[in-house]
């Protein structure tokens, strides 16, 4: 039996079948579908851009229609890949509560939910902001959905490197709302939001390598040893801040945005040096410090993009 239909078989519906379970549930239910947390950190990297390439606020009604067909496009992707997943979803502790294991939302419910969030968020993005951001943003699901979940991610240990190239679209997105265009800016937050994912994912992949070996979902850290994805974390936080120093000319960053990216990235290259050095000793490595470091450290370094241009230095 393959862990598909093992899967179908052990998760049942936790919703007995014939009842009708509360409205505020359901809510909830179809609201998990789209991942919020993931959600909170692709707006945080759009609205920053948005004041990048306006040089200050642009209108509040753009920034609000941006925000409202970004986060509809990629609740569109998280629903279309808790759809896909749902097997391997049912045999991971950290995945055994989305809404399709627990039968809250049913197949069908939830391939509909999805299917109708991308159609609205192209429209509404084509229709509010401009036909490139539309593009952008049926890009981003599209990339997501087929070449991350459906083809790279049960099949090499690179499948987050490539996959999550969907999350650096809302930077191309935010900057292609305000000008219509694209430019180098947002080509190099671009590259720094790809740089970054590998070693923000790897370490959570680290956590729960047991779970992505019992799914047989081939995660660098399930298929390499601690000090092995330490190393390829040191690498990649280098990169990526390295690549966050080429938006100061580029741009003409200030030394808001200067200073935020010398000590947020040192201290993000620290952790991953940590990380390393733990494995490396055969302690305990604790990844999940730098997992959620790379989360700070994102979220500083944008709002210091978001800041430098209100400044006058």
């Amino acid at each position: 039996m393959d862990i598909t239909t093992t899967a179908r078989a052990e998760a049942s519906p936790r919703t007995p079948r014939g009842t009708r379970q509360p409205f505020g549930r359901t809510v909830r239910a179809y609201i998990a579908l789209m991942k919020p947390r993931v959600l909170e950190l692709l707006l945080v990297t759009t609205v920053p851009v948005m004041i990048l390439a306006q040089g200050g606020f642009p209108s509040l009604w753009l920034v609000v229609a941006t925000v409202i067909g970004g986060t509809a496009s990629a609740g569109s992707a998280a629903a279309f890949n808790m759809y896909l997943d749902r097997d391997i979803d049912a045999h991971m502790q950290r995945t055994v509560n989305r809404p399709l294991v627990t039968g809250e939302v049913s197949p069908r419910g939830a391939l509909i939910f999805a299917w109708t969030l991308a159609a609205f968020s192209t429209v509404w993005l084509w229709l509010t902001t401009n036909w490139l951001a539309a593009v952008l943003s049926a890009g981003a699901i599209f990339f997501y959905v087929v070449i991350y979940t459906m083809i790279l991610k049960r099949r090499t240990e690179q499948n987050i490197v490539w996959g999550g190239i969907a999350g650096c679209f809302p930077v191309l997105i935010g900057w292609t709302a305000v000008t219509g265009s694209l430019a180098w800016p947002p080509v190099i937050l671009f590259t720094l939001v790809f740089l970054w994912t590998p070693p923000h994912y790897w370490p959570l992949s680290m956590k729960y390598k047991e779970q992505y070996e019992e799914v047989h979902v081939p995660m660098l850290g399930a298929t390499r040893n601690g000090s092995q994805v330490g190393l390829q974390v040191i690498l990649y936080a280098w990169a990526t801040v390295a690549c966050s120093l080429l938006l100061i000319p580029v741009a003409d960053m200030g030394l808001v945005y200067t200073v935020s990216a010398l000590v947020f990235g040192g201290w993000f290259i620290y952790e991953s040096h940590r990380l390393y050095n733990r494995a490396v000793r055969g302690t305990e490595p604790r990844p999940m410090r730098v997992f959620h470091a790379s989360i700070t450290y994102l979220t500083l370094l944008f709002v210091a993009i978001a800041v430098d241009p209100l400044l006058p230095f």
